[in-house]
C-alpha cells in the first residue's frame, strides 16, 4: 500500500507518525520515533503529503521534508484538536498523529505558511526585541512602585519615570537608593538593547526593496514592513487581501443564524504582533489624517467622526493589510489616491 497522507506529532526527543492510503486506510503506524530517526524514516517514503502542528521545530521539519519531494502542510493546534476528539478516548502522542492525519486531508483546512531560513532569521530579531522591550517595561513598573512604598508616586509616563526617579531616588534612605539606582542602570541598559535591535530591523528593511515599498504606506515603517515580509513573503499563501486581514484577526466574528447577521467584535485571531504592529501604525495614520485632504485620509476621518475613534483605527489598519498584501502579491508601488 502507498502512504497518501502522514501525519507526524512533532515532540523534542520521540515523534509519533500516522500514515494512510488513498482510502483512508492506516498502512504506518509508529507511536514511537527518536529525533535521530525520523528524517531517515520520512526519506524512505515515497512522495505523500505530510501534515504537522505549526510548532516549534516546524518550520524546520518542513524545509527537511520538502527537500525529499514531500509536499508539506503546517496546521494551528487548535485546528487539530476536533479531530483528536473526534471518535477517540484519551490524549496521546499516537492519537495526535492520526488527528494530524486525519486533519490534513480536509479540503476546507486552513494551513499556516512555511517560512524560510532568512524569515525565522528577521523574526528572530524582532522576538529578541520585545523581549527587551518588555523586560523595560517590567522594570519601569517595578521602579515605580518601589518609590511608591516610600511615597514618591511616579506618573505613567516612561520617559517622565527616566528623569523624575534619577532626581527622587537621591531623596531615599540608604538601601532603597541602592536598588533604585540599580533599576535605573537596568533601564539605561534595556534602552540601549531596543536601540540596538531597531537598527537591525531598519537595516534589515532597508535592505529589501519590498520592504521599502511597503515602507512608502502610511502606518508602516520599519518594523511593520520587516515583520510582514518575514510573516508573509510575497503574500501567496492568501488568495487577496481580505484573506490576510481574516489571518491577522482584524475582522469581526459572526454570530449569524435564522437568516439574521450579527456581527461582533474582531476575531483577534493569527499573529498578535503582526495585528499590534497594524493596529499602531493605524493610531498614528488616523491621528495625521486630520492635517491631510487625501481620499483615504478624508474616509479615516469621516469613519472616525461616524462609528467611533477605536473603530477606525480597526478599519484603517484592517485595510492597510490587504493594500500591503496587494503590493506584495504584485510587486506594486504604493499609488496613493489624492482626490
Amino acid at each position: 500500500m502507498t502512504i497518501a497522507f502522514l501525519g507526524i506529532d512533532l515532540a523534542k526527543n520521540v515523534f509519533a507518525l500516522h500514515g494512510v492510503d488513498a482510502t483512508g486506510r492506516a498502512c504506518l503506524v509508529r507511536p514511537s520515533v527518536r529525533r535521530d530517526q525520523l528524517l531517515e524514516s520520512v526519506a524512505k517514503l515515497p512522495p505523500c503529503t505530510i501534515g504537522m502542528e505549526a510548532c516549534s521545530g516546524a518550520h524546520h521539519w518542513a524545509r527537511q521534508f520538502a527537500d525529499f519531494g514531500h509536499t508539506v502542510r503546517l496546521m494551528a493546534p487548535k485546528f487539530v484538536a476536533p479531530y483528536r476528539m473526534s471518535g477517540r478516548r484519551g490524549k496521546n502522542d499516537a492519537a495526535d498523529a492520526a488527528a494530524i492525519c486525519e486533519a490534513v486531508q480536509r479540503p476546507a483546512m486552513r494551513f499556516v505558511p512555511i517560512k524560510s531560513e532568512l524569515s525565522q532569521c528577521r523574526l528572530a530579531i524582532h522576538t529578541v526585541r520585545q523581549g527587551w522591550v518588555k523586560a523595560r517595561t517590567a522594570t519601569i513598573n517595578r521602579l515605580r512602585g518601589l518609590m511608591s512604598e516610600f511615597g514618591i508616586v511616579l506618573p505613567l509616563k516612561a520617559q517622565t519615570v527616566r528623569r523624575l526617579a534619577a532626581e527622587q531616588a537621591e531623596t531615599l534612605p540608604h538601601w532603597a537608593r541602592t536598588a533604585c539606582m540599580d533599576l535605573l542602570d537596568e533601564l539605561r541598559r534595556l534602552d540601549e538593547r531596543v536601540a540596538a535591535y531597531d537598527e537591525h530591523i531598519q537595516v534589515m528593511a532597508c535592505a529589501d526593496d519590498r520592504s521599502r515599498r511597503l515602507m512608502q504606506m502610511p502606518g508602516i515603517g520599519a518594523t511593520t514592513a520587516s515583520a510582514l515580509l518575514a510573516s508573509i513573503g510575497h503574500g501567496h499563501d492568501f488568495a487577496n487581501g481580505r484573506q490576510l486581514a481574516a489571518w491577522l484577526g482584524l475582522v469581526p466574528g459572526q454570530y449569524s443564524s435564522g437568516g439574521k447577521q450579527r456581527l461582533g467584535r474582531i476575531t483577534k485571531a493569527g499573529d498578535s504582533y503582526l495585528r499590534t504592529l497594524l493596529i499602531l501604525g493605524a493610531r498614528a495614520t488616523l491621528a495625521a489624517a486630520t492635517k491631510k485632504k487625501d481620499r483615504l485620509s478624508r474616509w479615516a476621518v469621516a469613519l472616525s467622526e461616524r462609528r467611533g475613534y477605536w473603530k477606525a483605527v480597526v478599519a484603517v489598519a484592517a485595510k492597510n493589510a490587504r493594500m500591503a498584501w496587494a503590493m506584495l502579491a504584485k510587486g506594486e508601488d504604493f499609488k496613493p489616491v489624492t482626490t
